[in-house]
Parts: C-alpha cells; structure tokens; sequence
C-alpha cells in the first residue's frame, strides 16, 4: 500500500498545480474574478495520542512545538485540495502509569522521535454560509481528510542507555483527518485554527512495536492564511447561495428596465401612427390630403391639381375693397429704409404687419417696385432699388406671406414721379410700390 502511495502522491501534486490552468467558476456557472490559490503557516502541539480510541504504548505522553507549511488550491466555495506539511517531535514515557493505574514495564522506558517531514495530500470541505441575504461569513468551519507519507527518527531509552530505534529512519504512510475553523481577517488574509489526527500505518512510530494497534499522533495549530491574486475576494468565501439571489434580482431588474423601453416604444410607434394616419386623411378621397387640401369638398370622380381643387376651374375673381388699399398705402407711407441702405426701420414694421396679414386672409398677389432718384450712378440705383423691395418681401414672407405671390423688382432711377431737380422732387422719387392683385 505504502509503494502505491509514494508513485501516486507526485502525481497528484502535479495535478493540484495543473488545476490553475482552469479558471475559477462557481456552481451557478458564473466566473466573477476570484482569488483561488492560498498559502499558509502555523505552529501548534504534537502530541502522541488520539482521544478517538486505541491505546498508547506508553503510559505518560508530552506535547511538544510542531511547525507546518501549506499550499491550497480552492476549487468550488465548498471545495479545496491542500498539500500540507508538517515537523516537529514526538515524545513519551512510562514515569507514570496509565489513567487506569496500571504500570507499563516494558523494557524500553521512554522515547523521542523526531518528525523530519511529512506531506498529505488533503481533501478540505467547507461548511458553507447559505444564507442568501450574505455573501460572505467572517467565520467558517471546514474538515478534511487525505493520505501521505511521513519520515522520522526514533531514540528509545532502555536499562542499558539510549539508542537509535531499528536503521535511525523511518517512512510510513498516515492517513490525516480533521477539523478546524478559519476567521476572515482581511480580504486577503485569515486566520486559522485546526486540529489533525494522523493515523500512521504501522506501530514502530514510538520506537515500540507490539502489533497489537497502529500508532498515531495528533496536530493542534494555529496559523495565518495568505489569500495568492489580483483579487480582493477569495473563492472561498464566496457564497453561491447568496449569488444567485443577486443574480436573479438583476436580471428582474433588466427586465423591467426592458418590459419599460419596449413600452416606451410601443407609445412612440403609437404616436408616430397616429401622426402618419392624420398626415394621410384625405375625406373627398380626391388623392390630396387633408392637411395639403385647399378644396376639401371636391366631389368624387372631379380630376384635381396638386393642391386639390379641381382642373379647368376658373380661379376666384379676386375683389380688392378700399379697406385694403388704404392698408397698402398705410404701409407705403410709413416705409423707411436707413440712409442708402436696402434695411427696413422698424418704423415701417407695424403696417407692413397688416400688409403681410390681408395677402394670408385674403391670399393676394402683391407686386414690390422699387424706385430710386438719379443721385449716384445708375448700377447703384438699380441694386438699391432691387434690394429694398427684396428687403419688403423677405419681411412680408417672415410674418406667414406666401413667397410664391409676391414678385420684387427694382427700377433704380428710370421711373421718377416727380422732378429730381429739387429736394422734394428726389425725395419722392425714392419708394416702394405695392401693387395688389
């Protein structure tokens, strides 16, 4: 058995480097970035004996300082492969006699040994935290169980002296089984409290042999675990459980914040509907729509222009009444433009509002001349005649006038009223004309 273990313990130390290769995964699948790997130290008493059954073959057992280093490989929050080691002394006699009274007289009357190594390969479950409203606990309780091999020496003390037990060294397989609980310190670091039963297969531990029952010898420790990673959460006390209660309230929270985008676009396409059905009403069925209809009534089967009203009709007389001439010449009188300069003064905004109000009501033709006196030079005048009245129509247009009614043309100084030898004659003779029709 023991030369099975010693070709299997390499192999399965390599696989125990072999499982960084593989990344990190909770039971739920998921694979937030957690720490993985550990290492720890402790120190505590090696003592002879096992308080779960056997007997010793000494009466009197002592406690000495035992040491030991540890590498750890967290598979799953409730699982863990550790490879530990582990030295120290063992020590015994028979000064005493057993709890029963009963005196060992054995030739040999006491024993040393000195643990030179040992290395197990342990299986370590966690007694996990499944409280789903924690993710994490400060405080853990794990146990373990594995397989190894320990080295030693042995001096027994008999009648005749001291003496080095069989060769001076010794190998023996032993089977490690414990308890322990561990304290999150810090995110990287915990504090661990344990205790080992080593079970030796063989009875020549103690120097002693009898045949009758294996020896075996127990590790009580305390150390500090050091957490190896970029990371500041350890898969070890990461909880599944409480993992998955996030997950499923972020995913209802995704939800909803989609079910709320979906609704928000059903509105919109609702709306964008709504809109395109009011854009596309066409009541006469004429093949114009309502809002583009400038004859809404026209009768079925009456062939249209694009504006809906029928072809070959002819347009409305268009009646100018007095009232509207007296607002045209109301305007006229009140245009002013700055001095040699095509911009309106904000004198002339009032009327010309009136102006630009009776071609909407009354959708008017106007026609804008421009006139200047003979001062300056006739390109000049013609643009400046040409500019005012564009001037007029830009602000007709501005106030809701329909472009395409009204025409602007500059005459410069080719069509005077009045003399441009006198100042008042000159004066005159720079205007706008409005002409309705």
């Amino acid at each position: 058995m023991k030369q099975n273990l010693l070709k299997c313990l390499p192999a399965a130390v390599a696989a125990l480097f072999m499982a960084n290769s593989v990344q990190a995964q909770d039971s739920l699948g998921t694979s937030p970035k957690l720490n993985t790997w550990s290492i720890g130290i402790n120190a505590g008493a090696l003592s002879p004996i096992s308080p779960l059954g056997g007997k010793n073959d000494f009466s009197n057992w002592k406690t000495n300082l035992g040491y030991g280093l540890y590498i750890k490989k967290q598979i799953t929050p409730g699982f863990s492969i550790k490879l530990d080691g582990v030295k120290g002394k063992l020590s015994g006699d028979n000064l005493e006699p057993y709890e029963s009274g009963y005196s060992n007289t054995d030739a040999v009357t006491a024993y040393e040994t000195e643990l030179s190594w040992s290395a197990a390969l342990n299986a370590q479950v966690n007694m996990l935290n499944l409280n789903m409203f924690r993710k994490q606990d400060n405080v853990q309780l794990y146990a373990s169980a594995g397989a190894g091999l320990a080295g030693y020496k042995t001096e027994i003390t008999t009648a005749a002296g001291t003496t080095e037990f069989g060769d001076g060294s010794a190998t023996e397989l032993v089977i490690p089984v414990g308890v322990g609980a561990k304290f999150r310190v810090t995110d990287k670091i915990n504090f661990d409290l344990g205790w080992t039963v080593n079970f030796v297969d063989g009875d020549n531990l103690d120097g002693v042999y009898k045949g009758s029952t294996n020896d075996k010898y127990n590790y009580a420790y305390a150390g500090l675990e050091f957490s190896l990673g970029s990371s500041d959460k350890q898969l070890a006390w990461h909880n599944p459980v409480a993992l998955t209660y996030d997950e499923a309230l972020a995913a209802k929270a995704t939800a909803n914040a989609l079910k709320g985008d979906l609704d928000a676009q059903k509105a919109e396409n609702a709306r964008l509907r709504a809109d395109m059905d009011n854009l596309l009403t066409d009541t006469d069925g004429d093949g114009v729509a309502d809002k583009l209809d400038k004859c809404p009534d026209t009768p079925k089967g009456v062939v249209v222009d694009g504006s809906g009203c029928p072809l070959n009709v002819p347009a409305p007389k268009v009646i100018i009444t007095e009232a509207d001439r007296k607002v045209v010449n109301e305007a006229i009188r009140n245009l002013e433009f700055d001095l040699g300069k095509s911009t309106l003064r904000t004198k002339s905004y009032a009327t010309l509002n009136k102006v630009a109000a009776l071609l909407v009501e009354k959708n008017f033709s106007l026609k804008l001349a421009g006139h200047t006196d003979n001062t300056g030079s006739m390109k000049l005048n013609l643009g400046l005649s040409k500019d005012r009245a564009e001037s007029v129509k830009a602000y007709l247009v501005s106030q809701g006038a329909n472009a395409s009614r009204i025409e602007a043309t500059g005459y410069g100084p080719n069509q005077p009223i009045a003399s441009n030898k006198t100042a008042s004659g000159r004066q005159q003779n720079r205007r706008v004309e409005f002409t309705l029709f």
